[in-house]
């Protein structure tokens, strides 16, 4: 999947001028690509154009122009598109009252690697890709890789293939089954061509 390049983004006064409209295909195109799994844990799959939003909107809210501080944040933001046999996923933790937030992120030690996909019955944990979590606690953001075998890419291939995502940890064991629509999106993510499914 391609990075985010330097050209595709759009100074501050033209990205406020189509943000509206491009705001509203990413809330569509990230409705296939999130996944609830229990009560309060929420999967996002990213890829190119979820990045280049988040890219978009942190210039926005930070009001960031220097040049030297786009790229940084661009370069950030890359880390979160896939590699090749590669999903890339935000996971977020969501305990709405402050308390009990607090409570869980420290119940919840250790969580960042506890994220699984299952793909066709094999249980392939995600690499954590999250940065500064303090001992003894967790975030409630986790930034993760699933890096899948040759087999499991073409298990994609298949619209019946059985693919789910889960959390295997003391304090929080919970999975959910991907839908036909957010397996195609991430095949398509995989280069799987959907054309020539059976």
């Amino acid at each position: 999947m391609e990075k985010v390049e330097r050209s595709e983004i759009l100074d501050l006064g033209s990205y406020e001028a189509v943000r509206e409209q491009f705001r509203r295909r990413i809330i569509e195109l990230k409705r296939n690509r999130r996944v609830t799994i229990g009560s309060n844990v929420t999967l996002l799959f990213e890829n190119h154009d979820t990045v280049l939003y988040q890219v978009q909107e942190m210039l926005r809210t930070e009001r960031i122009t220097r040049e030297d501080a786009v790229a940084h944040e661009i370069e950030t933001y890359n880390d979160l598109i896939p590699g090749s046999h590669e999903l890339s996923a935000t996971i977020f933790l969501e305990y709405p009252e402050r308390e009990e937030r607090e409570r869980m992120l420290v119940a919840l030690a250790g969580i960042e690697d506890k994220f699984f996909m299952e793909v066709a019955g094999t249980r392939l944990f995600a690499r954590n890709e999250t940065r500064g979590i303090l001992p003894g606690r967790t975030t409630a953001v986790h930034y993760t890789k699933f890096v899948l075998p040759a087999d499991a890419v073409r298990a994609f291939e298949n619209r019946r293939a059985q693919v789910s995502v889960g959390v295997d940890h003391p304090s929080y064991r919970a999975s959910a089954a991907l839908a036909p629509r957010t397996i195609e999106e991430l095949a398509f993510d995989l280069g799987v061509d959907q054309t020539e499914k059976p």
